[in-house]
């Protein structure tokens, strides 16, 4: 079992054509994602890699294919407009990887998608993946990421995979990882992701990757305080960033003490998480923390 994708996700890029598109696309179908249709208007009706139909809309996509999840390629200034043509389409769950979104199409968007029932991962982030159950829905290296029982949820795509390249040789393998994005307004947040966990039977522990900017992180330490029994291990990132001045992400940005990573720190101490030290600790952190379930 897995969280928001799954062996009945059917999966639908939209952006198919274009050069990331494509090139991840043919990356989910090796790792075993059911790729079923593909969207970029005025290439509707060829067929990428000879077997996945291209379609002009979502609509029409998902009325000939039952998809039921998005995958978005597509340039920031149509990206907002793709995740609302993606709801109105009736898919479940949207996952954007448009980096550059205007904050306040974001706003808007992601107002939208809660309004509706849908579910948003992102805009800018690495996507979602299952080892267990063999389906890939972004741009991770599929290739370091093993079948297990830790879930991992990340602000950060590449120490996502740098946490999963320390747990995969110590024999940790991974039930879901899921970036939610670096972004200041995205969809899913660490406590949407944490609640699922949570709930999840497939899921033992959860390493969680934070990092300055924003009070996300504290949110979350005050979820995991109150509804959380699995072990939560923890990394802030951004110890030793300026106040004023954005590290990597957009929403990465010192702009108050509680965006500090001390006062991020200090919440999830409190909240019983394991701290990560550094991110060199990832493995050996979580090692030592689901060795006491």
């Amino acid at each position: 079992m897995s969280i928001f994708v799954g062996k009945e996700t059917r999966l639908l890029v939209q952006g198919i054509t274009g050069r990331e598109g494509s090139y991840h696309t043919s990356r989910c179908i090796e790792y075993g994602t059911e790729v079923v249709a593909g969207v970029t208007p005025g290439k509707g009706g060829q067929l990428f890699e000879d077997k996945v139909p291209v379609y002009d809309t979502v609509k029409q996509a998902v009325s000939d294919t039952s998809a039921n999840t998005s995958l978005i390629f597509v340039p920031p200034a149509f990206a907002a407009e793709a995740i609302l043509e993606a709801v109105d389409s009736g898919i479940e769950t949207i996952i954007c990887i448009t980096e550059g979104l205007p904050v306040s199409d974001s706003i808007k968007v992601c107002d939208y998608v809660n309004r509706s029932g849908a579910r948003l991962i992102g805009p800018n982030c690495p996507g979602i993946i299952s080892p267990v159950d063999k389906v890939k829905a972004g741009i991770m290296p599929g290739h370091v990421y093993a079948p297990g029982r830790v879930g991992v949820v990340s602000r950060s795509g590449t120490l996502t995979y740098e946490a999963v390249g320390q747990l995969t040789p110590l024999g940790i393998g991974q039930s879901t990882c899921v970036g939610i994005g670096g972004d200041p307004v995205s969809g899913s947040d660490f406590v949407d992701v944490l609640s699922l966990f949570e709930k999840d039977s497939s899921t033992d522990a959860i390493v969680m990757i934070g990092e300055i900017g924003g009070t996300k992180e504290q949110e979350a330490a005050e979820f995991i305080e109150s509804e959380v029994t699995k072990p939560v291990i923890s990394l802030i990132v951004g110890q030793t960033a300026p106040p004023g001045r954005r590290m990597g992400h957009a929403g990465a940005i010192i702009t108050g003490t509680d965006a500090l990573a001390s006062s991020k720190v200090k919440s999830l101490e409190k909240a019983g998480a394991f701290i990560v030290p550094s991110p060199a600790d990832i493995g050996s952190t979580t090692k030592n923390a689901i060795s006491h379930i």
